[in-house]
C-alpha cells in the first residue's frame, strides 16, 4: 500500500543512466533557479516604502535613488558570479570558492549561512505568497498556516518527481509573472504619461528635515531583499547541460536583465501613483488596482504574483539538496544527502528543507516578515565570503585579464560587506539571532567532520599486515521453549558449527524442571543452559553468561547470539506477544562486539 501511493505521488523509479535526461536548458533552468530572485520584486520595493514612510509620505521620492542603487549592486553582484560560474563549473557557489581560498571555515560559514538562507527562503516565500492571496481575498487571512503548509507539501513532492519534470510543470506560472508585471509596467507607465493618475506623487527632491544618512542607510539594506537568489545559478551549475558553465552564465544575465527591469518599473510605479505600503495590501496590488481597476486583470496579477512567491521556493529546492551534497561529500553534513532518490534527486535534502520550513511556518504563525532581514543576512554573508575568495584566487593565479576580474570582484565584495554591516547595525534586533545560530550550525559540522575521521581512523585496516583470524564458531541460542521455531533455529545453527548451546532464562524452579525434563525426552542434540533469574529479568543472567563465554572462548571461537523470532502474518498481532528477542538484539547491539543474527519463522495465520 505504501509503495503505491509512493508511486502514485512520485513517480516511477528512474536508472541512474536517465540523469543526463534530467538536466535543464536556459529556458526551463531561468524559470526554476530564478524564481526567488524575480519573486522579490513583489516585495523589495516595499521594504525600501516602509522603511521612508517612517518620515512621511513627502519622503517617499528616496525610493527612486534607492532602486537605481539596488540595480547597481544587482548589476554588480552578476558580473561577479558569473566570474564564479567560469571558474568553478562543478558548482557549490560561495561554499566551493571560499573553501578553496580562504579555508575550510570561511568556506563553511558561507555554506551554512547558505543553507539556513534556503530554509528561510522556503517559509518567507509561501508565507509571502499567502498573503498575496489574502489581500485578494482577505476571508482567508485566519488560514495564512495551513495555505502555506499545503503549498510547501506540493513543492516537495513536486521536487521528489525530478528536476526535469518540476521544471516542466512550474516554468508556465514564473513566466506568467514575468509577462504579467511587465504588462503592468507598461500600462502603469502609459497610464501615468496620458495623465490618467488619480493619486499625486510625493515631490521629487523635496527636502526633508528628519531624513538621517542611517535611515537612508537602512532603506537601502532593506531594499537588497530583492537580490537574493541571484546566486542559485552558480550554485546549481551540474544541473545544467552541456555546456554546463556557457548555459549557467547565459541563465544568470538573463535573470539579473529581467530582475532589473521589472524592479526598476514597479518603483517608478509605486513612486508616481503616490503608493503607500500598508498591513493589509501589498504594494503590488495597490499598483495593480490603480492601474485595472479590481478586475479581471488584476485578479490575474494577484494569482500570479502569489504562484511566484509560492515558487520562489523552488530555487531553494533546487539549491539547498545540491549544496547539502557537496558538505556531505566533504564529510560535514550526514552522507544521506550524497544519496539520489528515485527520481535521481537528492531526495533526503528536499524533504529535510520542506520539513525544516514547515516548522518555522508553525513557529511563527505564518507571518514571517520579520525573518526577511535574516534571511538577507544569510545571503550577504556567502555573497561577501564569494567575492573575498575570487579576489584571492585572480591575486594567487594572475590569468589573462585578471586586474579587470580583480576589479570587478573588489567592488563586489566591499559593496556586499558594506550592506551585510548596514544589516546588522540597522536591523540588529531583527538579525541578532545569527550570531548565535550560526555558531551552532558550524559546530554541528565540526563534530560531524569529527565522527566521519574517528570512524575512518578506527575502521581502517592495513592490507600488508591485516589478515582475516580464522578461528571456530561457538553459537548461543537464548530460548523461552520447545516450539518450532527454536527447533528451525537449531537446525540452522548445527548446519554451520557442532558448537552450540541453547540457553534458558527461568523465574520459576517448577516451570524450570519441566523444560529440563521435555528437554532430555526431546534430545536435539544441543545442551542446555539453565540460568536462574530471582527478580524476574532475562537480561541481567543472560548478559552474565555471555561474558562468560566471552571471556573462555574469544580466542578461539567467533560467538554468534542466534535469536529465534517468529514473525506473525498480520502486523497487529505483534503486539499480543513480549518482544523479548527484539530486546535482546537492541542491548547486545549496544554492548557487545559480537555477532548477534536473528532466525525468523512465519506464521501462516
Amino acid at each position: 500500500m505504501v509503495s503505491k501511493v509512493k508511486r502514485l505521488l512520485i513517480g516511477k523509479p528512474m536508472k541512474s543512466t536517465a540523469i543526463e535526461d534530467e538536466k535543464l536548458g536556459k529556458l526551463k533552468a531561468l524559470a526554476i533557479l530564478s524564481s526567488d530572485a524575480l519573486s522579490s520584486v513583489a516585495y523589495g520595493t516595499e521594504q525600501i516604502l516602509i522603511v521612508l514612510m517612517t518620515l512621511g509620505f513627502a519622503a517617499l521620492w528616496y525610493s527612486i535613488p534607492i532602486s537605481i542603487a539596488v540595480l547597481g549592486l544587482l548589476t554588480i553582484l552578476v558580473l561577479s558570479f558569473r566570474q564564479t560560474i567560469f571558474s568553478y563549473p562543478q558548482g557549490g557557489g560561495a561554499y566551493i570558492v571560499a573553501k578553496d581560498n580562504l579555508g575550510v571555515m570561511s568556506g563553511l560559514t558561507a555554506g551554512g549561512s547558505l543553507l539556513v538562507d534556503y530554509i528561510l527562503t522556503v517559509a518567507v516565500s509561501s508565507s509571502a505568497g499567502t498573503d498575496a492571496i489574502t489581500s485578494a481575498f482577505p476571508q482567508l487571512h485566519e488560514h495564512r498556516v495551513l495555505i502555506s503548509l499545503i503549498m510547501i507539501v506540493f513543492l516537495t513532492l513536486m521536487n521528489l518527481r525530478g528536476v526535469t519534470e518540476s521544471a516542466s510543470v512550474l516554468a508556465l506560472p514564473v513566466y506568467m509573472f514575468v509577462v504579467a508585471i511587465f504588462v503592468l509596467i507598461i500600462c502603469g507607465t502609459i497610464n501615468y504619461f496620458l495623465g490618467d493618475v488619480q493619486a499625486a506623487a510625493p515631490q521629487f527632491g523635496a527636502t526633508i528635515s528628519n531624513i538621517s544618512l542611517f535611515l537612508l542607510l537602512k532603506a537601502f539594506s532593506s531594499g537588497c531583499s530583492a537580490l537574493t537568489g541571484v546566486e542559485a545559478v552558480s550554485n546549481a551549475i551540474p544541473n545544467f547541460r552541456h555546456p554546463a558553465e556557457k548555459n549557467a552564465a547565459a541563465t544568470l544575465i538573463m535573470m539579473g536583465a529581467i530582475l532589473g527591469a521589472m524592479f526598476i518599473g514597479i518603483s517608478l510605479l509605486a513612486y508616481w501613483y503616490g503608493i503607500m505600503p500598508t498591513e493589509k495590501e501589498t504594494v503590488v496590488s495597490q499598483i495593480a488596482g490603480a492601474t485595472f481597476g479590481r478586475g479581471l486583470i488584476y485578479y490575474i496579477i494577484q494569482g500570479v504574483t502569489a504562484l511566484i512567491l509560492f515558487l520562489a521556493a523552488n530555487t531553494a529546492y533546487s539549491a539547498f539538496p545540491l549544496l547539502a551534497f557537496m558538505l556531505a561529500k566533504d564529510k560535514f553534513m550526514p552522507h544521506m544527502f550524497m544519496v539520489r532518490g528515485d527520481r535521481l534527486g537528492f531526495s533526503n535534502g528536499i524533504i529535510m528543507l520542506g520539513v525544516l520550513s514547515a516548522l518555522l511556518i508553525v513557529a511563527f504563525h505564518g507571518d514571517t516578515e520579520n525573518l526577511i532581514p535574516l534571511y538577507a543576512v544569510g545571503v550577504f554573508i556567502p555573497f561577501t565570503l564569494s567575492q573575498l575568495g575570487m579576489m584571492v584566487r585572480w591575486i594567487k593565479l594572475k590569468p589573462s585579464g585578471w586586474v579587470v576580474k580583480l576589479l570587478i570582484n573588489t567592488i563586489g565584495m566591499l559593496t556586499t560587506l558594506s550592506i551585510t554591516l548596514i544589516f546588522i547595525i540597522t536591523k540588529f534586533s531583527q538579525v541578532w539571532m545569527i550570531f548565535i545560530f550560526l555558531p551552532l550550525v558550524m559546530r554541528f559540522f565540526s563534530r560531524i567532520h569529527r565522527h566521519y575521521q574517528n570512524t575512518a581512523d578506527e575502521l581502517r585496516i592495513n592490507i600488508a599486515t591485516d589478515k582475516p583470524a580464522i578461528k571456530g564458531s561457538t553459537m548461543v541460542i537464548p530460548i523461552a521453549g520447545i516450539t518450532r521455531v527454536v527447533m528451525y533455529t537449531i537446525s540452522y545453527a548445527k548446519s554451520l558449527t557442532d558448537n552450540v548451546v541453547a540457553v534458558y532464562v527461568g523465574f520459576d524452579e517448577e516451570e524450570i524442571r519441566k523444560l529440563e525434563a521435555k528437554w532430555e525426552e526431546w534430545d536435539p542434540g544441543v545442551r542446555l543452559i539453565v540460568l536462574r533469574s530471582r527478580y524476574r529479568s532475562v537480561m541481567r543472567p543472560l548478559m552474565r553468561f555471555i561474558d562468560t563465554v566471552e571471556w573462555k572462548t574469544a580466542e578461539t571461537d567467533h560467538i554468534t547470539i542466534l535469536i529465534p523470532q517468529f514473525i506473525t502474518k498480520h502486523w497487529w498481532q505483534n503486539i499480543l506477544h513480549n518482544q523479548t528477542s527484539l530486546l535482546i538484539r537492541a542491548v547486545l547491539f549496544k554492548e557487545k562486539d559480537i555477532v548477534i543474527a536473528t532466525v525468523p519463522y512465519h506464521l501462516n495465520r
